[in-house]
């Protein structure tokens, strides 16, 4: 399994940094790998990606989801992956945002792509990718406020 972490501050509100990124649809807008994804529900995702040229497709559930705190999830089928995203407000208008993603690789390719941190960096590019997205936009294109308790 191969863990990437990376925390980025953002100059805009917590409200406005969590409320955008619940909405997983506009994901491609700043995740490179990510081609779509459709919510299925409150706690499900189909999401398409591309990875060293690979397309991949699988389900996520998200697994637990507090506003403004964070957001968890994993791969119910398909491609072997788990995350979670954590908010922390610093001040009214600057926030920390930490991505975690885990990734089981698959194949000879992927596994070699690991070790080369191939991971490490899309993770630091999304994240780079998203402060100037949320930036830029200075508003959430939506929200959803709902709490997914954490089961078990």
């Amino acid at each position: 399994m191969s863990t990437a972490t990376k925390s980025v501050d953002v100059n805009v509100p917590i409200s406005t940094v969590y409320n955008q990124w619940t909405q997983f649809e506009e994901f491609p807008k700043f995740m490179r790998d990510v081609e779509s994804i459709r919510q299925l529900d409150d706690r499900h995702l189909h999401w398409t990606v591309k990875i060293a040229g690979v397309k991949r497709e699988f389900d996520a559930e998200i697994t637990e989801q507090h506003p403004e705190e964070r957001i968890a999830w994993r791969s119910i089928e398909g491609v072997g992956q788990a995350g979670v995203v954590t908010f922390h407000k610093l001040d009214d208008a600057t926030t920390r945002v930490t991505l975690q993603l885990e990734v089981e690789p698959e194949g000879m390719t992927e596994k070699i792509g690991e070790k080369a941190g191939v991971v490490s960096r899309a993770v630091e590019q999304d994240m780079e990718d998203f402060k100037e997205f949320i930036e830029a936009r200075g508003m959430e294109s939506g929200s959803w406020r709902g709490d997914v308790p954490r089961e078990g």
